[in-house]
């Protein structure tokens, strides 16, 4: 009586794009074959900026191989990026590679009624490859992705792209925290008719000093 899972499994669709079968290498070990595929991008294969947009081509180079424990699966897939700057909010648009390589066990064997929880397993031929490609494309992407290593973003005060201006934009902002000290300059600053009491008072000084003068 074979060993039963402690895992239910949930019965995969032989026609889903990532789901692929295995049948062909007849659970002999040794036995292996290659495959290219293209395939629709799952939904959400991505993070907040960057990602693949959904039923976009992948492109998959697969390697299949039979082993006691399972097949083990090695592939690359090439996939279309499309996301934004984080630093100036630019479109950025490229393709990214992706290498991987995962066991899955045979479900009705011990090997698989003894794998541990994040084991993948096979369901009868069929492999679900989606898990491990999501896993693959991405964690190896990165959260802050960036049109070039050198992009310098954007003007923080008028929201220019700081690539497209001239190196000297400047914005000549007052700082708040000078406001109070500004305010009281401008209090103690002499007005139009201080300015004009003085010169009277310059003026009269000769004719003081003619008048004592002609006292002595």
């Amino acid at each position: 009586m074979p060993h039963e899972s402690r895992n239910p499994l949930t019965r995969l669709d032989p026609n889903a794009p990532l789901v692929l079968d295995t049948r062909a290498l007849g659970r002999r070990p040794g036995s292996s074959r290659e495959e290219h595929l293209s395939v629709p991008a799952p939904e959400n294969l991505g993070v907040e900026m960057v990602g693949v947009p959904e039923s976009a081509a992948l492109e998959l180079d697969l390697r299949f191989e039979a082993v006691l424990e399972g097949v083990l699966v090695t592939g690359t897939a090439t996939v279309p990026l499309r996301g934004e700057c984080a630093r100036c909010l630019d479109p950025i648009a490229s393709t990214f590679e992706a290498e991987f390589q995962e066991l899955f066990v045979y479900d009705d064997t011990r090997s698989g009624g003894n794998a541990a929880d994040d084991e993948l397993r096979l369901e009868g031929d069929l492999i679900d490859l989606e898990p491990v490609l999501r896993d693959a494309v991405v964690l190896a992407l990165p959260l802050s992705p960036l049109c070039r290593d050198d992009c310098p973003g954007l003007c923080p005060d008028c929201g220019a792209r700081l690539a497209d201006v001239d190196p000297d934009h400047d914005h000549d902002a007052a700082d708040p925290r000078w406001a109070a000290l500004r305010g009281l300059a401008d209090d103690t600053a002499p007005g139009p008719s201080d300015r004009g009491n003085g010169s009277s008072n310059g003026s009269r000084a000769p004719s003081d000093r003619r008048e004592r003068k002609q006292e002595g």
